[in-house]
């Protein structure tokens, strides 16, 4: 190490233009995987497996060079204010889980899962679990691998080390007792909801086609009044709906059915509340730094699900949206009024398809997940039982059966491309967000009232204060707690299931 960097400030300055390097390397992968999703031709798929491991490659050794380490151990945080030093106790973080797996492990998952998700799209499109099985083994073979080795190094246990990558600080622990009260609640609240849905009699439901134009047209104009800024930010079509893309270029996918407008632009709504959050984390000098980024995958889906479930799937938001789409599909009648709008997107059922579940089922799709990777991590499960294991969590949990492996295990794109430790932040997120929405309305007499105009000024501002600014400098617990009053817990979100689907 050179003299100018061996004191702890001139360190950290090194440090700070390493981890901007890092950052600008993975948007680039960022973009590649939205290329590859959306656009990219399926005789490119070997080339850009190798592009995508090589950008892991030198992300990786960038990382864990010798000097890194150095520098690490020579930055003082006493020597840092409060947001430096905040900083480089991620930096230090981040430097632990990425020297803890050796490059050439590195670079073979990587393949690895850019050949599974290939093999899924395929295997998926056909319901033919035959075909990806020996790609997802080598997925589950090397990311156990992993898992081990982040372990041994971190302290934890190898599903937690996974978790940890996802979402900091969270643990498997904390979770179960979570899970459990779910799993034990929402089966008996599901029945009670079933019952009162099917005394109201049938659903008066919109009739297609809706042309893909006009569902895109009018995803946009929805987008745009919750606050997506198309100058730094796209939307565009993929197999499985996404929020991607790098810093200021925000990519967001759906797909779009012509029988059915409604899925998709929930969808839209949902992906938009991603966006909004990766748009509105701090500036510079901290939006390529580790401070600047997202805290953890539970919060960001908390950002996705009060924005979808809390927000626009109310009676409030639907006055305002009702004429936009009446207008955007040339149509009239009572399907397209209030109040079958908002029985249409409060419907619940028991399905198969996690992306399209409603929030009384959707935690049961969550936690069989859940117990399923956790079950693979361990060894516990063999890769092809999964469909079989599968089919009997659904119908413990839900109570169907899917009827062929494309409605079950291959429904998600999850473990094909490797994220594995993933599953449990969804759910998490969903107690957040009902959580974050009770607070910020209690706290902001305007949002409801805007929600019901096409104003989420007041709601995205609160937003930005108390969760988008902080990038990553609070654990989330302690994000929640301040911006709530309480840790993360089951009632906020109980509540507001019981309130919106028994009025009670």
């Amino acid at each position: 190490m050179s003299a100018e960097t061996s004191n702890s400030g001139g360190a950290y300055k090194v440090l700070e233009q390493r981890f901007h390097r890092l950052s600008v390397l993975d948007q680039v992968g960022g973009i590649l995987h939205w290329d590859q999703a959306v656009i990219m031709p399926d005789g490119a798929a070997a080339a850009r497996a190798e592009q995508v491991s090589t950008l892991s490659v030198l992300s990786h050794e960038l990382m864990t060079g010798p000097e890194m380490a150095d520098l690490l151990a020579a930055a003082d945080e006493a020597a840092l204010e409060d947001w430096p030093a905040a900083n480089l106790a991620l930096m230090r973080r981040q430097h632990a889980h990425q020297t803890a797996v050796p490059a050439d492990l590195v670079a073979a998952r990587s393949k690895a899962c850019s050949a599974c998700e290939m093999a899924w799209r395929a295997a998926r499109k056909d319901g033919d679990f035959a075909a990806v099985l020996p790609y997802l083994r080598e997925v589950v073979r090397l990311t156990r691998e992993m898992a081990q080795v982040k372990a041994a190094a971190l302290g934890l246990s190898p599903y937690d080390a996974l978790l940890d990558g996802y979402d900091p600080g969270n643990r498997a622990e904390l979770i179960d007792p979570v899970f459990a009260d779910l799993a034990g609640f929402l089966p008996g609240l599901l029945d009670d909801v079933l019952a009162r849905q099917s005394a109201a009699g049938p659903l008066t439901v919109p009739q297609g086609p809706f042309p893909i134009d006009s569902q895109a047209a009018l995803g946009r104009r929805l987008m745009q009044a919750v606050g997506f800024d198309f100058n730094r930010g796209r939307l565009d079509v993929s197999i499985h709906p996404f929020c991607g893309g790098a810093t200021d270029d925000v990519r967001i996918t759906t797909r779009y059915d012509e029988a059915d407008f409604t899925q998709s632009l929930m969808g839209v709504l949902h992906e938009t509340g991603h966006a909004l959050y990766e748009l509105g984390r701090p500036g510079d000098p901290w939006r390529n730094q580790p401070i600047g980024e997202a805290r953890g995958m539970t919060v960001h889906e908390s950002q996705s699900l009060l924005m979808e479930m809390q927000a626009c799937r109310s009676r409030d938001f639907l006055h305002y949206a009702a004429p936009l789409i009446r207008e955007a599909f040339g149509v009239e009648g009572p399907a397209y009024e209030v109040d079958a709008l908002q029985r249409l997107y409060t419907r619940v059922s028991r399905g198969f398809i996690r992306v399209d579940a409603d929030e009384v089922t959707y935690p049961l799709h969550v936690i069989l997940r859940y117990r399923l990777e956790r079950a693979i991590i361990a060894g516990d499960l063999e890769v092809a039982d999964l469909p079989g294991v599968w089919n009997e969590g659904m119908r413990e949990l839900l109570g169907v059966v899917p009827p062929n492996d494309r409605l079950g295990c291959l429904q998600d794109i999850h473990w094909y491309d490797g994220a594995i430790g993933y599953f449990p932040t969804y759910t998490l997120g969903a107690l957040m967000a009902a959580q974050l929405f009770a607070a910020a309305t209690e706290q902001d007499s305007d949002i409801l009232p805007g929600i019901a105009r096409g104003d989420f000024v007041p709601l995205v501002a609160w937003l930005r204060v108390n969760i988008h600014a902080h990038g990553s400098r609070y654990s989330a617990d302690e994000l929640l707690t301040r911006a709530t009053g309480a840790p993360l817990g089951t009632a906020a979100f109980k509540a507001h299931l019981q309130r919106r689907y028994l009025g009670s």
